[in-house]
C-alpha cells in the first residue's frame, strides 16, 4: 500500500496471513484503527507475488489433451486445501497449445528438484494426479527440467 510514512515493509505470503499481518503493523506502527476500511484497503491492494525463478530452480512441464480442463481450478484448489505447508510447488503457469487446440501444458516451479520430489510424493499430490490424468484425453507426460540460466528482459 502507498505509505505517507515512506515505510518499506513488504508482507508475502497466503491471502489471509498477509491481511492479519499487515492490520497489525498498520495498527501498531501507523496507528490506524482495525475496522472494515482497513482491511478492505489492504486487500484492495494485495497483489500476488511476483514469480522467482533462478538458476537451480526447477521447473516440471506436464503435457497433457483434455475436452475441457474447465475443472482444473476445482482440482488446484483441492489439491492445495489437501497439502496444505506441505506445498513446496512456488508458481505455475497453464498454458494452452495454439498449433493443436486441446493440448496443454502445465508448468509448476519449485526452488529445486528435491522440493519437487517431496512434493511429488506427498498424498494430496497423487490423490490430484489421479484425478488429472482421469480429466485427460491422454496419459500426461512429464518433463523435469533444472533451470540453468535465467534472463529478464
Amino acid at each position: 500500500m502507498p505509505s505517507e510514512s515512506g515505510c518499506s515493509l513488504t508482507i508475502a505470503g497466503e491471502p489471509e496471513e498477509v491481511l492479519r499481518a499487515a492490520v497489525i503493523h498498520a495498527v501498531d506502527v501507523h496507528g490506524h484503527t482495525d475496522d472494515q476500511e482497513l482491511r478492505d484497503g489492504i486487500r484492495s491492494g494485495m497483489v500476488p507475488a511476483p514469480v522467482d525463478v533462478s538458476a537451480g530452480s526447477f521447473v516440471q512441464v506436464i503435457d497433457f489433451t483434455s475436452d475441457d480442463v474447465g475443472p482444473f481450478e476445482e482440482l488446484e484448489a483441492e489439491w492445495l486445501e489437501g497439502i496444505n505447508d506441505a506445498r513446496t510447488a512456488a508458481w505455475s503457469v497453464m498454458t494452452a497449445d495454439r498449433d493443436e487446440p486441446g493440448r496443454y501444458y502445465l508448468l509448476v516451479g519449485f526452488p529445486d528438484h528435491e522440493a519437487a520430489m517431496r512434493n511429488s510424493k506427498h498424498p494430496a499430490t497423487q490423490r490430484i494426479a489421479e484425478k488429472m490424468s482421469a480429466m485427460a484425453s491422454n496419459e500426461p507426460t512429464f518433463r523435469n527440467l533444472d533451470a540453468t540460466r535465467v534472463k529478464t528482459f
